[in-house]
């Protein structure tokens, strides 16, 4: 494995287990896990949580998560998720292929079929197939954001061998701390751009990253978007662009930058649930998705 993608697991991972100790399911948490979305029952799985004793059919939240497209799984993602179902929804979160074992399109193929999933089957969990959100960070806003264009763009569409449910489009979504914004430079403090070199089957030529932005596929039917960062997001600076994409095509969509007070906000701060902002930040982006149910 490629000796960048092997630091960051490492690091990510021991971060993520020092954030997340001591959490555990909620007692108001149904959780259904293990599901299988693909045939690869490593990689193709997903869990699906709900609120105990909630009025059924409710609103669905599909997960995206995030990693640099080479760390990250349905695990590490489980608190965040089951916290958003607390919020009265039924969340999707999934495992999706990683680079450098399996590079681009396979993850943008597994979102899919996850949705694919979603629309066929959510409703057998409790969920509303009408009202289907979507949320990514990081990686995963910049995966939900080309999932979307997929959705609303057929002409780039026509560049995958594979494609979204048909006629579907996410109610609405949420892209935090996203990479909108893809790059090769030799820049070595720009890791974004190195990640490439384990992302993309060419490392980053001309036709990979046209396909792998975000910006030049976005149309007028891209879906209503809340699009987060915060002032300690190393991604901070790629928000305001698509925010101004979006309010030039006329696109439902809010901006909000987090933090501003004491310590910066850091990366996908959102995920932290002993975080009180992250608590603020979830409830505000659900009351958004709940303005179109």
């Amino acid at each position: 494995m490629h000796e960048l993608a092997m630091m960051i697991r490492q690091q990510f991972f021991e971060g993520d287990e020092i954030r997340d100790a001591g959490l555990t399911t909620p007692d108001d948490i149904e959780r259904f896990d293990d599901i299988a979305y693909g045939p690869d029952r490593k990689w193709q799985m997903l869990d699906a949580y709900r609120p105990k004793g909630a009025d059924l059919p409710l609103p669905v939240i599909v997960s995206v998560h995030g990693g640099g497209w080479v760390y990250g799984d349905k695990e590490r993602y489980q608190w965040y998720c089951m916290n958003l179902a607390q919020r009265g929804f039924v969340v999707v979160n999934f495992t999706y292929r990683l680079a450098p074992e399996f590079q681009f399109p396979a993850s943008m193929e597994d979102t899919c079929m996850v949705f694919q999933w979603t629309v066929d089957h959510i409703a057998e969990y409790g969920g509303d197939v009408e009202h289907i959100f979507a949320v990514g960070d990081s990686a995963g806003g910049h995966m939900l954001g080309l999932f979307c264009n997929m959705c609303t763009n057929p002409a780039y569409a026509a560049k995958f061998d594979f494609a979204p449910p048909a006629g579907f489009v996410p109610t609405a979504v949420a892209l935090n701390c996203g990479a909108f914004h893809i790059e090769v430079n030799d820049d070595p403090n720009d890791l974004t751009s190195a990640l490439m070199a384990d992302y993309l089957p060419n490392g980053g030529d001309e036709r990979e990253i046209e396909m792998v932005n975000v910006a030049p596929h976005v149309t007028v039917d891209f879906p209503p978007a809340y699009i987060m960062t915060c002032d300690g997001d190393f991604l901070h600076d790629a928000a305001e662009p698509l925010a101004k994409l979006l309010r030039e095509l006329k696109v439902c969509h809010e901006l909000h930058v987090y933090g501003g007070i004491g310590e910066p906000l850091g990366h996908v701060f959102h995920c932290n649930m002993k975080s009180e902002e992250a608590r603020r930040c979830n409830d505000e982006e659900c009351r958004f998705f709940m303005r179109f149910v």
